[in-house]
């Protein structure tokens, strides 16, 4: 089985977050850069997937800089086989549907038989390029997979997270999966895969799309301003008898902090 995962390198959750001079964007100059974590289950489970039938191709695929590719080796020292970056500035920025558009492009032509995405991205929290991806592929779609039985070589069984509760439902392959976290546990990169990955292949390409299409529909939504969240207030200390201060509490929180 040919499996591609889709993997977006993002900040780190630990990183401290400034905001850069255009206003729009992050400065990620000294900011410690991470494989997004619902995509390393992802990489897991293609990684488990492909052990569990004894042959295939885990094929990591990303959109970014060249800084990307370091999130790229990594999911190959933790076993995937190669990896592709799209590294082109007209593709950078975009929004869901414009990463679907240029992940489409690329996985058409690698023609695999599963796609594996992450949930969401942890930087934007937008849920929206795997269920684009699918449609571009008209393949089926699985979103917030909790785990995953296979039925034989083509059909599988996925248990996802709805609101209240779970579902099961039955894919066939060609499709694309969006792993939920606890899906697996994902595996660190041991020496041996680290140094295994330096000699493992790495093509950056650009998308077969005109470049005149991708600027117009890349990025449909386009960020106008980013800002800090505002400075938090002081809380306040009351002092005095029990029965005096509930009521003063009570009042508060119904017409200042309006949670009541």
């Amino acid at each position: 089985m040919k499996i591609v995962v889709c993997m977006k390198q993002v900040p780190s959750s630990e990183a401290r977050i400034a905001l850069a001079s255009d206003g729009v964007s992050i400065n990620t100059t000294d900011v410690e850069m991470a494989i997004n974590p619902y995509d390393e289950y992802a990489v897991e489970e293609a990684l488990q997937i492909k052990e569990a039938r004894g042959e295939g191709e885990v094929v990591i695929l990303s959109i970014g800089p060249e800084k990307t590719v370091e999130s790229i080796r990594k999911c190959m020292a933790m076993g995937a086989d190669r990896g592709i970056l799209v590294k082109d500035e007209a593709y950078l920025g975009g929004d869901a549907l414009g990463t679907a558009r240029i992940l489409a492009d690329i996985i058409k032509g690698e023609a695999p038989d599963l796609v594996m995405c992450g949930k969401l991205s942890i930087d934007l929290e937008s849920d929206g390029t795997a269920i684009a991806l699918a449609e571009y592929l008209d393949w089926a779609h699985v979103s917030m997979v909790q785990k995953i039985e296979w039925e034989d070589n083509t059909t599988a069984k996925c248990l996802r997270s709805i609101e209240g509760g779970v579902e099961l439902v039955q894919v066939t392959l060609p499709a694309v999966l969006s792993a939920e976290k606890g899906l697996n546990e994902p595996r660190y990169p041991k020496l041996k895969g680290v140094m295994q990955a330096k000699r493992k292949p790495l093509a950056e390409t650009t998308p077969s799309i005109a470049s005149e299409e991708v600027n117009t529909e890349a990025a449909l939504i386009k960020i106008v301003s980013l800002a800090p969240p505002p400075d938090r207030a002081g809380g306040q200390k009351f002092e005095g008898e029990v029965s005096e201060i509930v009521p003063k509490v009570v009042e508060l929180l119904k017409t200042e902090a309006k949670v009541l």
